[in-house]
């Protein structure tokens, strides 16, 4: 059974040597999620903050739940997605688009992945970062220069690609050295690159830090680009600002939305699953005064995952739970 297959394994080489291989149809057969079990979240590059996110998630459910539970570094949502979908990681983040294609088996999938939610998490921003004294204006001034598109398997990648089509710029006249945040920021500050694409909630802490250093601007994703999206992939981003003061910016800029979601295997055991969801609902508070983005989760909105399914577990727990 795929049960058997939701088992921790380190994504990087460290961490293979720090958590061991552990079936959760035991978890299910001794008693719930309140047995010593190992698991794996799946985050996200450093400096952003699936990173922190998944940090503070780690220790508060390893401690909630009595559990050893390990948040590991990835590219993003790509490689969060075939980390749960295969049984290496049990949760993970991930944007509603690309979860979409995982589940359709559609665009960077080649089949279907047996992904659920358990959570809408809160709007993820995407950044077009560039510096303050740039020459770039808007989208299809991107053409000619040299900017990181996104980490290869990162949802930032498949973001970007989607508005650079829409926006009817040739990523071929883009030099992409598909670098992930900290690498994009590296970049930028030396002058290897002119700006970066980047997707995170607000504010994103690496970014917020680098801004204090370097003054950058926000290239604006225009209301008819974010329409055009939608139109294609089914209504999942949303028009929003930039507040100005944001990363030191004295301007307003607009921008796409996409909602980010907590993610797991179809087949991780229900009791797991809304024993997570209640530590997490529980520590909310606790996971917020180091990653302030988590104090957006709402139970009311928790549930809206379309076009991802709630787990059994998870939508038991909504259910059972008072608002």
């Amino acid at each position: 059974m795929r049960r058997s297959r939701i088992v921790s394994r380190g994504i990087a080489t460290a961490v293979l040597g720090i958590i061991a291989a552990v079936a959760l149809s035991a978890c299910s057969a001794g008693g719930g999620a309140q047995q010593r079990q190992q698991y794996v979240i799946a985050s996200g590059v450093t400096g952003g903050i699936y990173a922190g996110y998944g940090s503070e998630l780690a220790k508060v459910l390893s401690r909630e739940l009595g559990a050893h539970i390990e948040a590991v570094s990835t590219e993003g949502s790509l490689e969060n997605l075939r980390l749960v979908g295969s049984g290496e990681a049990l949760f993970g983040f991930a944007q509603s688009d690309t979860a979409a294609d995982a589940v359709a088996g559609t665009g960077p999938f080649a089949e279907p992945l047996p992904i659920v939610a358990a959570a809408r998490l809160y709007e993820e921003y995407v950044h077009v970062v560039v510096r303050a004294d740039s020459d770039v204006a808007e989208l299809g001034d991107l053409a000619g220069h040299n900017i990181s598109l996104g980490a290869p398997n990162s949802g930032v990648a498949a973001a970007s690609a989607r508005i650079l089509g829409e926006a009817d710029v040739d990523v071929a006249t883009i030099t992409n050295p598909k670098l992930g945040l900290d690498d994009s920021l590296a970049a930028l500050r030396d002058g290897t690159i002119e700006g970066f694409f980047w997707v995170g909630g607000l504010p994103t802490p690496g970014l917020q830090a680098f801004s204090q250093e370097v003054p950058i601007r926000l290239v604006s994703i225009e209301h008819q680009f974010v329409d055009q999206l939608n139109d294609r992939y089914g209504g999942v981003y949303r028009v929003a600002e930039f507040p100005a003061g944001l990363y030191g910016r004295d301007e307003v800029s607009v921008t796409m939305t996409v909602p980010n979601y907590l993610i797991v295997s179809a087949d991780a055991p229900d009791d797991v699953v809304a024993d997570a969801l209640a530590a997490v609902f529980r520590t909310r508070a606790e996971i917020a005064a180091s990653v302030p983005t988590a104090a957006l989760l709402d139970r009311r909105l928790a549930i809206f995952t379309a076009p991802l399914e709630l787990h059994p577990g998870a939508a038991a727990y909504y259910r059972n739970t008072k608002r």
